[in-house]
């Protein structure tokens, strides 16, 4: 897992740990709901998006929706990006950390602002930056490749 592109940003909040952590947590949740979706539908049906309150997202809000992650990858994950669930759960517990370490009560627009770009471009972060592809498969945080947990 690779986030040092996270210090190329320039914005103040996303040089903090709970803006970093804040902004992976959208990764995390943008990727999670992208795999709840049947081909050719949209994001705004996927059964998770429909529990986030964009814009209003609290901190609370996020912190419930992080700890479903470990159910949500067990139970949503189709059988073709099953073996993406070891990545999205380490990314989430990446998040989860970043975010307490970080310590505010309140994500406010800085925060709001940061997950939703996130969520909206996570395919993009997620494949592009934090697991890149080596080789045709994407690197796993266990040292499995994807082929074998498939």
């Amino acid at each position: 897992m690779n986030i040092e592109f996270l210090s190329e940003f320039k914005d103040p909040y996303l040089q903090t740990d709970e803006g970093r952590g804040i902004f992976l947590a959208g990764i995390t949740l943008g990727m999670l709901a992208k795999s709840q979706l049947s081909k050719g539908t949209s994001i705004d049906s996927a059964p998770l998006y429909k529990q986030i309150r964009f814009g209003r997202l609290q901190k609370r809000n996020l912190m419930g929706l992080l700890s479903k992650v470990p159910m949500l990858t067990r139970t949503t994950l189709d059988e073709q990006s099953k073996g993406r669930a070891g990545m999205i759960e380490s990314l989430c517990a990446k998040s989860g950390e970043l975010i307490i370490q970080g310590g505010g009560e309140d994500l406010g627009v800085n925060g709001n602002f940061a997950f939703s770009m996130a969520f909206l471009n996570a395919p993009d972060y997620f494949f592009g930056k934090i697991f890149k592809k080596k080789d045709d498969e994407h690197e796993i945080p266990d040292g499995h490749d994807e082929k074998e947990e498939n």
